[in-house]
């Protein structure tokens, strides 16, 4: 797993949401794969209030307790929303103009740092990733690290809500059944690279999981795995708890 940080000239969505932080518009945030065609992420999302969040991530907020780490924060949405339930939430990315904009939209406690960067010692009762969080795992092979990361992480009785998406719909027939090339690699793990304007950042690995498969890694390290709450779209919130004796 990577630890380090983002340099400005290899930090697309930092770009993008400064430039929706100063100006209230910005260009295309581009989106390429191998897999899939060329996206874009509206980078108005990316400053949804807790009244337009879907109901997945205000649920999360919701069970969000004591002291809270919002890891990939982006611009700061989830944090904000966690502050003004009078919450105590540090909030961490790896984008150096996303750091920014938190500060200066009033984030209290923030750090330009990668969760899995180990002089990174604090300690938290709730670990939030959201917006497809499991997404900085990467692959199915950095789960135990994942997990024993957490377990440094987390506060005796603390846990991890994390929310993701079961790409099985992608290879859904029209008979329903589901066409899954069981021999190659898992269907959830999926390459991306972004562009916003002149900036393009490297490519990286994106881990979607379904939740049968969270669970057996998260059992395999030590924790329990309880399916909070459903989407619409094949996407999940789950409550990540480490098992204590």
């Amino acid at each position: 797993m990577k630890t380090t940080v983002l340099e400005v000239d290899k930090d697309p969505m930092g770009a993008a949401i400064a430039d929706y932080f100063n100006q209230r518009r910005s260009d295309k945030l581009r989106v390429f794969s191998s897999q899939f065609d060329e996206d874009e992420i509206p980078v108005s999302q990316l400053f949804r209030t807790k009244q337009t969040m879907p109901l997945l991530e205000r649920t999360a907020l919701q069970l969000a307790k004591g002291r809270v780490l919002d890891v990939g924060a982006g611009s700061g949405c989830h944090a904000l929303a966690l502050q003004e339930a009078d919450k105590e939430v540090c909030a961490i990315d790896i984008s150096p103009r996303a750091v920014e904009v938190m500060k200066a939209r009033g984030i209290k406690e923030t750090q330009l740092v990668n969760l899995f960067d180990e002089t990174f010692d604090e300690t938290f009762d709730t670990i939030l990733m959201l917006m497809n969080g499991s997404g900085i795992i990467g692959s199915l092979n950095a789960m135990p690290d994942f997990f024993r990361r957490m377990k440094r992480l987390l506060r005796p009785g603390g846990s991890i809500l994390l929310d993701s998406s079961d790409l099985r719909y992608l290879f859904e027939d029209e008979d329903g059944s589901f066409l899954i090339d069981l021999a190659g690699s898992y269907y959830g793990e999926v390459d991306f690279q972004m562009q916003y304007k002149e900036i393009k950042g490297d490519a990286f690995d994106w881990l979607y999981v379904d939740f049968q498969t969270l669970s057996f890694y998260a059992s395999e390290s030590g924790f329990t795995a309880e399916l909070i709450k459903t989407g619409k779209h094949y996407d999940y919130l789950a409550r990540i708890t480490h098992q204590t004796l």
